[in-house]
């Protein structure tokens, strides 16, 4: 167990991506705090978790709110006295009403950037003193290709995770002297319910899964051992980094 005593935030860890994370945290052994503005589904994440034998709370965060991400870490750090591992995960994207820049409404970029980047910011604002007081921690990102090259009509989901890109390297460099490893992972095309507009249609949803040279759409398991790996001290040197799991998307 790679992760034996470790206690770990995932936020979006109700569904898709960061529920896959959170499950595979579990399994390797660490204690888990599903950070989730969905009750329903943060509820039911850390039950089946629990019914497998495994540690995990839910604790209802919007992580654009700033009162509850404080509230989040405050109720972990009661209950495990410490935060190892930070997963940002949590993420919107308002397929229906993304655009060009000049057709894009303000409460669509408002509410992108909310999210999908202050929350990172938040959470990881309230998590690093924890970290910083107890000498250690890995931090983890949930990129995405969209930050990196130009996809069309995805103008603030796509600033969005450049500045998730941004933010990590940022904390990267200031945090490695702490003992405190910041990187990301960058995800493909992946197989969620964040996607599942997009993918209702079946031929946007092959179109899709024939652009990486994989041939397939991801699976948040696809994602799962790379998180393992940041978040444990086998990757004690990662600073900084840059972790594709794209079925080969950006290679080429």
């Amino acid at each position: 167990m790679r992760l034996k005593n470790k206690i770990a935030i995932v936020t979006g860890g109700g569904a898709g991506i960061g529920r896959g994370i959170a499950e595979r945290f579990a399994r390797e052994g660490g204690s888990v705090v599903i950070a989730e503005i969905d009750a329903a589904e943060g509820r039911a994440a850390a039950k089946s978790i629990r019914d497998a034998g495994g540690d995990a709370v839910f604790v209802q965060t919007d992580v654009s709110d700033e009162a509850q991400v404080q509230f989040m870490v405050q109720q972990t750090l009661d209950k495990y006295g410490r935060i190892d591992i930070l997963c940002n995960n949590a993420g919107v994207l308002l397929f229906r009403d993304e655009a060009r820049a000049h057709e894009l409404t303000n409460e669509t970029w408002d509410r992108t950037m909310a999210v999908n980047l202050r929350g990172y910011w938040l959470c990881s604002k309230y998590v690093i003193p924890a970290m910083l007081r107890d000498g250690a921690g890995s931090i983890i990102h949930v990129a995405s290709p969209t930050g990196l090259f130009g996809f069309t009509r995805l103008t603030a989901y796509s600033t969005s995770k450049g500045g998730v890109v941004a933010l990590m390297r940022a904390m990267a460099a200031d945090y490695a002297p702490d003992n405190i490893r910041v990187n990301a992972i960058v995800p493909g095309t992946i197989d969620t319910p964040m996607n599942a507009v997009l993918f209702s249609d079946p031929e946007m949803r092959k179109r899709f899964a024939d652009i990486a040279p994989a041939r397939r759409l991801g699976t948040p398991a696809d994602l799962a051992g790379i998180a393992v790996f940041l978040a444990s001290e086998d990757s004690s040197y990662c600073v900084g980094g840059l972790f594709t799991v794209d079925g080969g998307l950006t290679a080429v």
